[in-house]
């Protein structure tokens, strides 16, 4: 079998001001700053034979997955399973409020980061059946070199999959904005050949 090449990307920068916030699945642009991070990638990834892109359906995805499509004259494919984690009540809420107010449910999370769920949203464990449902189905029906753009803790989900991580581990890869994984698949068989890299991918893969 041929092996094929899976290029992975976490979207770029939103706005950070006032602190750290649990995002989910608010549907938040770019920021100028991730604007230049994903025309960075689109130059940095032009040389690449692509066959098909496809992308969370938030906004800040989307976005990310144009902008790079565009100098492959590829339309993104949208899919909402692949879309971030959902939070429920706590999206758009900073870390310390909710660290604060609900100090019980927050040390909970702590301590069973996977099975956790806060209220109306869903658990790490949940989420990654849906993530790696879809990524399973993208695999099997497609070909050649794809591009995904999701996002942090989605790419984390797939990659605790091909690595074999537990759930539990799940923060122990960092996934920065805009920052690329490099993925072969060949008979059958998965290898990350890059992690979280955010420059200089074009000297690395430039052949493939």
């Amino acid at each position: 079998m041929e092996q094929r090449m899976i290029y992975l990307i976490r979207h770029g920068a939103l706005e950070s001001k006032g602190g750290k916030r649990f995002i989910g699945q608010i549907d938040l642009p770019l920021s100028e700053e991730g604007l230049v991070q994903a025309k960075r990638l689109g130059q940095e990834l032009s040389c690449l034979r692509l066959s098909q892109i496809f992308c969370s359906d938030l906004q800040r995805s989307r976005e990310t997955a144009e902008i790079i499509a565009g100098k492959h004259n590829l339309a993104p494919i949208p899919c909402p399973e692949l879309r971030e984690i959902c939070l429920g009540e706590w999206e758009g809420r900073y870390f310390e409020e909710i660290r604060r107010r609900f100090p019980n449910e927050f040390n909970q999370r702590g301590k069973d980061i996977v099975k956790f769920c806060p209220p109306g949203g869903e658990s790490f464990n949940q989420c990654s059946q849906r993530v790696v449902a879809k990524w399973q189905q993208i695999m099997e029906n497609s070909t050649g070199n794809i591009l995904i753009t999701g996002h942090a803790g989605v790419n984390r989900l797939i990659l605790c999959h091909l690595l074999g991580i537990p759930l539990e581990n799940i923060f122990c890869l960092s996934q920065d904005y805009g920052c690329l994984n490099v993925i072969s698949y060949r008979d059958q068989k998965y290898q990350v050949k890059a992690l979280n890299k955010v420059s200089r991918f074009k000297r690395l893969h430039s052949n493939n």
